[in-house]
């Protein structure tokens, strides 16, 4: 008997996932059952997710270092990093702009009060980083010890390093020949292991939506609602409108035929809300789904997945205006454009920083006055809101690597 195509099959995982995760979730959370289903489930999505962080490190090494060789050989490096720079900047700010415009419109949190969520905010300790501070850490993280680096799976440096030694490979010339060869059939291995990994997905998958339904928490979904779907359709708005609209403008190539080939990384990203998780998986669609160069694929990609956040970039941005309305605080245009552009540097996000997605969040905050302590409130949402702007992240970066491939072959 023929199994379905592996892209039916997460399909189908992630469906069954959401299903059975919603029936448990109506059961008593001490039932043996449902104890034994999440404990299960628990065992198969970090085997998934641990399988992926296994191969990410090797992965983003060999392909930035391949790829800045390869791009160089063919005198457009300087153009695709530029260009590449520019995508994701734009992206981010029409991002940050659409959740800004929302927030102000709707105003989720109206009608609110910090008062509803004392408890929450005593609880909670924020970890505040003044901004120099923060680029102080920033860049301290990224100039470290290579094998420091692999070793602590810190992708931003590994990414920094891999290009550092893709431009020395090109400036060796025929000197370092073998060992740009010796990369390339380590990237090919790795690939090899990625679709190996691909064949648990849809068990991964389904366990991942399952522990996501089971473990959400009514009460506070309810409380929350309006901002929940304040950034929910926004971001949906940007990933299905915004980010299409811009690949048939630049590309001409249709939406439908995008999400064919992007499917199993949109997936993967949803159920695990890391960009760097589904990172394997991405480059993997990229390459052999949409047709990316691996030069090009192999250089975008990896760096996407560290810096370019859209999703990210929506959510800190909206996230502080909520903040601002329970808290009573009418942030002016000055204060909005402030949040404009730290939402864009905290989104880059701050590699070797405990809670890195928690410290940037609250120089979002403080750069307007608003109280740090009051992301407690976000807290138990976040895993739910995290589902969809990952996706959004991971599509934008496959997004841009088509873009760049286009611009850059003019």
């Amino acid at each position: 008997m023929k199994l379905p195509s592996l892209n039916l099959q997460i399909l189908i995982g992630a469906i069954t996932g959401l299903g059975l995760g919603w029936y448990f979730h109506g059961l008593d959370a001490e039932n043996a059952v449902v104890e034994l289903g999440l404990y299960s489930a628990s065992l198969v999505a970090t085997l998934f997710i641990d399988l992926l962080k296994m191969i990410l490190i090797p992965l983003v090494f060999c392909s930035i270092a391949v790829g800045i060789a390869n791009l160089r050989q063919h005198q457009q490096m300087h153009k695709v990093w530029v260009t590449t720079l520019a995508f994701f900047v734009a992206s981010m700010a029409i991002a940050i702009a659409l959740g800004l415009l929302a927030s102000n419109y709707f105003k989720p949190g109206a009608g609110l009060h910090l008062a509803m969520f004392t408890d929450a905010m005593q609880n909670f300790e924020a970890k505040q980083l003044p901004l120099p501070e923060f680029f102080a850490q920033f860049l301290h993280s990224i100039f470290i010890n290579p094998f420091t680096a692999l070793s602590q799976g810190n992708v931003l440096a590994v990414v920094v390093f891999a290009l550092i030694l893709g431009i020395a490979l090109v400036m060796g010339g025929e000197r370092y020949k073998n060992i740009l060869a010796l990369l390339q059939e380590a990237l090919e291995i790795c690939m090899r292991i990625v679709s190996w990994i691909m064949r648990l997905a849809p068990l991964g998958i389904f366990a991942l939506l399952f522990k996501l339904v089971v473990l959400q928490d009514a009460t506070m979904l309810t409380t929350l609602g309006k901002f929940i779907a304040v950034v929910l359709g926004t971001t949906l708005f940007h990933g299905v409108v915004v980010l299409p609209l811009i690949l048939f403008v630049f590309t001409g190539k249709s939406p439908l035929w995008f999400w064919r080939g992007a499917r199993e990384a949109l997936v993967t990203a949803f159920s695990t809300s890391s960009s760097n998780a589904t990172l394997p998986v991405t480059l993997r669609c990229t390459m052999q789904h949409l047709h990316v160069k691996p030069e090009i694929a192999g250089f975008v990609i990896p760096l996407g997945a560290t810096i370019n956040m859209d999703g990210t970039a929506l959510y800190e941005a909206a996230a502080a205006l909520f903040i601002a309305n329970i808290a009573g605080i009418d942030l002016s245009l000055a204060q909005q454009f402030i949040v404009f552009f730290t939402a864009m540097i905290a989104a880059m996000g701050a590699p070797g920083i405990p809670s890195a997605g928690m410290v940037t969040m609250v120089m979002v905050l403080q750069s307007v006055g608003l109280p740090a302590e009051a992301i407690a409130i976000l807290l138990p949402i976040d895993r739910l809101l995290d589902t969809l702007r990952t996706t959004v992240n991971v599509q934008g970066d496959m997004v841009g690597s088509l873009v760049v491939q286009k611009l850059v072959s003019k």
